[in-house]
């Protein structure tokens, strides 16, 4: 059973299927270590026992009739930001709202699927920071080196899947946040097309920022999951379909420029390159004409909506101070930036068809260095956080901007353990290109079979 547990959801799926394992027993397995595991990783909030169980048995008796969906009894996790029917929505803070009413369409579409929620993950303080640890949580740890963190928001779904608990979980994404922590923590995740996985009753995303997606221990996790939330179907499969000779640039460029990088860090994408080329694929150096215009329209709709969702709190003042600070300067944003932000992203639209039509696939950096320390921002304000951060996290946010879909792909460990990743950018609509492609890569240098010592 241990060899199951990390195997994925995929594989998972497939024994299930087969007649391999049952889901109760299944299931008790991911209790157990997700019992075991939690008081040290600290992945989630709050572990779904009885009613996970009754899911479980509901799962078997469809299975023994003969049944067959992707995740059918399937154990997944669900990030602290997506309503299931019953409990808090957190997002990261102190409860300030009752239970909800009813699922998300997200958890709605899993539990139609048969899959098997196990319980909620962790976030920062209303997702809003590339590390897991707030006040009233605690930290999340990372799974490979304890002393980091997982990276954030969605931590705690990343830090449950590398560490083994379940096979793949829900995650979101609006400046990075499932891209952040699948590079930190050693496991695959996908940034979807804006609009391709329904987020209500949540609505905007962060005025177009944020969007659903899926992380995996493989890239047939993150996929088998993206099948049963996400429009189009078809993404499993595209896991093991050939890409073709692709054309990617290699881009190295931010809107604020060429940051410095880790050489380490710098060396794994140079790598991830030529392994690229080894598999038939041309890569050049190219970025796109983009200049510094992301950034800004990125702060107008980041800012605006943060200040939106804390006014809508009954007690803002509950909120931890650097949250209440960037709620401040969001105040000071008007509703009519927002249409100068949409304006600047058509333009930005434009720049990227013309750069699509001579390339097929982007590779870019991930974090620029090594993820942080667990605690180096306890109690810290919003200017030293902001600063700290940004520096590691420089080449994520663009692609929010422009809604584009993008595989977070695993590369390498540095010296202390901790991952090291890199990012695949593709067109809308371009899910089953890169899920292709991460496939391949990854048959060629597999990574989920090493697992971290906990």
């Amino acid at each position: 059973m241990e060899d199951l547990l990390w195997a994925g959801a995929d594989a998972q799926a497939r024994a299930l299927r087969d007649g391999h394992v049952t889901a109760p027993d299944l299931l008790e397995a991911v209790l157990r270590r997700a019992e075991a595991l939690n008081p040290t990783l600290n992945a989630f909030r709050v572990l779904y026992v009885e009613a996970a169980r009754a899911a479980a048995a509901d799962a078997q008796r469809r299975l023994d009739a003969g049944e067959r969906t992707p995740l059918l009894g399937v154990p997944v996790a669900v990030k602290d930001d997506t309503d299931v029917a019953g409990d808090v929505t957190t997002r990261g803070a102190r409860p300030q709202f009752p239970p909800a009413e009813k699922d998300s369409a997200v958890v709605a579409r899993l539990r139609e699927a048969g899959a098997v929620i196990v319980g909620r993950t962790l976030t920062p303080e209303l997702c809003l920071w590339s590390f897991t640890e707030t006040l009233t949580y605690g930290a999340t740890r990372n799974p490979w080196n304890p002393d980091y963190t997982t990276g954030g928001s969605s931590g705690g779904s990343a830090g449950a899947v590398a560490g083994g608990i379940v096979g793949a979980a829900t995650g979101s994404d609006g400046g990075g946040s499932i891209r952040i922590p699948a590079t930190a923590s050693g496991v695959f995740g996908i940034k979807t097309t804006r609009g391709l996985v329904d987020q209500s009753p949540s609505t905007g995303g962060w005025n177009g920022l944020s969007v659903i997606g899926p992380l995996g221990r493989t890239v047939a996790d993150a996929a088998t999951l993206l099948d049963v939330i996400a429009d189009g179907g078809g993404y499993r499969t595209a896991v093991d379909t050939d890409p073709g000779s692709l054309r990617i640039a290699l881009s190295w460029r931010t809107p604020m420029g060429r940051p410095p990088m880790n050489p380490r860090w710098r060396r794994a994408v140079v790598d991830t390159a030529d392994r690229l080329r080894d598999l038939g694929h041309k890569v050049t150096e190219a970025d796109p004409k983009l200049g510094s215009a992301p950034s800004p329209l990125f702060l107008v709709r980041y800012l605006h909506a943060v200040s939106r969702e804390v006014a809508d709190l009954p007690h803002p003042e509950w909120l931890e101070s650097r949250t209440r600070k960037i709620a401040f300067f969001g105040r000071r944003v008007p509703d009519s930036a927002l249409a100068w932000a949409d304006r600047g992203e058509e333009r930005l639209q434009r720049v990227m068809a013309d750069f699509f039509a001579d390339h097929d696939v982007i590779l870019q950096p991930s974090w620029t260095r090594r993820p942080t320390r667990v605690g180096a921002f306890h109690g810290r304000g919003l200017s030293a956080t902001y600063g700290g951060v940004s520096i590691r996290i420089p080449y994520f946010p663009t692609w929010n901007v422009l809604g584009n879909p993008v595989a977070a792909l695993p590369v390498g460990r540095d010296e202390v353990g901790v991952p090291i990743g890199v990012q695949l950018i593709g067109p809308h609509q371009s899910e089953r290109l890169l899920l292709s492609l991460s496939g391949q890569y990854e048959r060629a240098h597999p990574w989920a079979d090493r697992r971290p010592e906990l």
